[in-house]
């Protein structure tokens, strides 16, 4: 399967000469050799040979990235601009010591840090001493169990100090695979059905019914843009092949953890919309990109792509997993092929579209898990199923990620049109008691903050914009009287900034200035506002152009916080 993605990507492997500079000694290329084993040497690869050095010796030493780079005919340059862009990657510090043993990375994003987060974070240093790092990350996707500290590559639900330094004492550093439902138990139950008639009826008239179908159920994408599915899966059908897939499941927006609990319990089912969705449009291989915070879901599906491949329902293109490293920025598409193709995960301008020009230079699918999710159950049971859920006057099924003053927080399948209150009450178990609903974000830190007097609007694409927000991922954050507005603006900022990819400045200047202006106790409302507009209108990407959102909804709802 390597070799036949090797020659779907020939015209952009072309050899370069070997750049001159520092090189690596006999005995360095052979240590790589031995880190790297049979991993093939394309570029392309980047960013996994990066995760094999550092998964080996825990850091990425100087020699390493220089043979590194004479193995793959780039730069030294080249390759130290990617191991530093991302969070997760650990180049020896200047010194030439190379980071602690063991990092203990604790959220701080919106849900942990009403949690507690920073309470936790003050007392770690001192509990676990000089030998352990301590991070303040992003969201980790897990905000039903804030607050949450990645001890090495296990994840704490309620985390504190006691929990951490016992996971450290025991070394119990390592993520476990989920329980959840294998290739065997997903055939057993007519998983993989569809996709075999599918294949067994191979011709264009069947292929153009599964589009027709999806686009009559209204499927849109649900990673946050809301692109109808049906329609793009027949835009990128009509490009000249070979075309190729990407899976996003690279959820990073604070708040929301959907993916994750899909990919815990039937990872199968998204499998199958993948290559359904594959099969309709003429792909000729799939990459899977996964965000790095999630290791025991990695091993669970690099297990059972396994147990997919060796076994196949019908013949399917070659897939590869792919593994983010720390960057909320490879949520945005064009970000996550360059991140595929081993680069910065740097924005493209648009046009070209990725369906257009994507992956590799080829006309490219791309969806996120819960789209895909759906479509098998879609095409079994027809449209009309799909389209007879919803309330207030939507249609349609959504999964909610729920998080903070609620009594049950976790991930929830709801009509779409929900309203927050319906949300909260039905599937939340409402908030704690004597607690009152304050204001929420109704998508994660980019959609924006409604106040309590609107909880009853419904919960979909194209029902927000008017009151400033948007529903984007499905990531619902519950704030209670009490809880600071302001404070949760600045989380998100201070996010937004962290996350920036630096590329253009308006996103890179903007979102830094913003926070450091909303931390001031006396706010500068005319430069503030200033700001959100050049954000709004000049970034390149999504990031920055929602980053002024909750901004924007706190001066608006809640101007009694600003001493307004």
């Amino acid at each position: 399967r390597n070799d036949t993605v090797s020659e779907l990507l020939k015209p952009h492997h072309r050899t370069r000469p070997q750049p001159r500079g520092r090189r690596a000694g006999p005995e360095t290329r052979a240590r790589l050799d031995t880190v790297l084993g049979g991993m093939p040497r394309r570029r392309d690869r980047l960013i996994e040979h990066l995760h094999r050095i550092q998964d080996s010796l825990g850091h990425l030493p100087a020699d390493l990235l220089t043979a590194l780079a004479e193995a793959l005919s780039l730069a030294v340059a080249e390759v130290y601009e990617v191991a530093s862009f991302y969070h997760h990657f650990d180049p020896v510090r200047e010194d030439g010591h190379p980071p602690q043993a063991v990092t203990v990375r604790v959220c701080d994003s919106i849900t942990c840090a009403l949690a507690g987060a920073e309470a936790l974070v003050d007392r770690l240093p001192a509990r676990l001493g000089p030998e352990v790092r301590v991070q303040r990350v992003s969201c980790v996707g897990r905000c039903d169990a804030a607050p949450v500290a990645v001890v090495g590559r296990r994840p704490l639900p309620a985390a504190t100090p006691a929990g951490i330094a016992n996971a450290i004492k025991a070394g119990e550093i390592e993520d476990s695979i989920p329980p959840a439902e294998d290739y065997d138990a997903y055939r057993s139950t007519g998983g993989y059905g569809f996709l075999q008639n599918l294949a067994l009826q191979a011709s264009d008239e069947r292929r153009e019914w599964v589009i027709a179908e999806i686009e009559r159920s209204e499927l849109r994408g649900l990673g946050g843009a809301g692109f109808p599915a049906g329609r793009k899966w027949r835009i990128v059908r009509a490009q000249p092949s070979p075309r190729l897939m990407a899976v996003n499941l690279d959820e990073g927006e604070p708040g929301t953890f959907k993916d994750r609990y899909h990919l815990e319990t039937r990872p199968h089912r998204f499998l199958e919309g993948m290559l359904i969705a594959a099969n309709a449009v003429g792909i000729e291989a799939i990459y899977v990109y996964l965000r790095d915070e999630y290791a025991g879901c990695r091993a669970l599906l690099e297990r059972e792509l396994h147990r997919l491949q060796a076994d196949p329902p019908c013949p399917i293109p070659p897939i590869e997993l792919r593994r983010g490293a720390g960057a909320y920025i490879c949520g945005e598409e064009s970000a996550m092929i360059e991140s595929i193709e081993g680069r910065r995960g740097l924005p493209r301008m648009r046009p070209p579209y990725v369906a257009e020009r994507g992956l590799f230079g080829r006309p490219t699918l791309v969806h996120n898990l819960e789209t895909l999710h759906w479509v098998p159950e879609i095409l079994q049971r027809g449209a009309h199923w799909f389209l007879s859920h919803g309330r207030n006057g939507r249609r349609g099924l959504r999964t909610f990620s729920l998080s903070g003053r609620v009594n049950r927080p976790g991930v929830y399948v709801a009509p779409a049109g929900i309203s927050a209150r319906e949300l909260i009450d039905e599937y939340g178990g409402g908030l704690p008691a004597g607690k009152r609903l304050k204001a929420y974000f109704p998508g994660g830190a980019s959609g924006g903050i409604l106040p309590a007097s609107l909880e009853d609007l419904p919960l979909d694409f194209d029902t927000l914009q008017e009151h400033g927000c948007f529903i984007g991922s499905a990531a619902v954050i519950v704030l209670a009287e009490g809880d600071s507005v302001r404070e949760a603006a600045l989380n998100a900022m201070r996010f937004f900034a962290r996350e920036s990819c630096g590329q253009c400045t308006p996103c890179r200047v903007g979102c830094d200035r913003a926070a450091r202006l909303m931390a001031a106790p006396e706010w500068d409302l005319p430069s503030l506002q200033d700001l959100a507009t050049v954000l709004a209108d000049a970034s390149i990407c999504g990031l920055g152009q929602a980053a002024p959102n909750p901004l924007r909804c706190l001066i608006r709802y809640f101007p009694e916080e600003l001493g307004q």
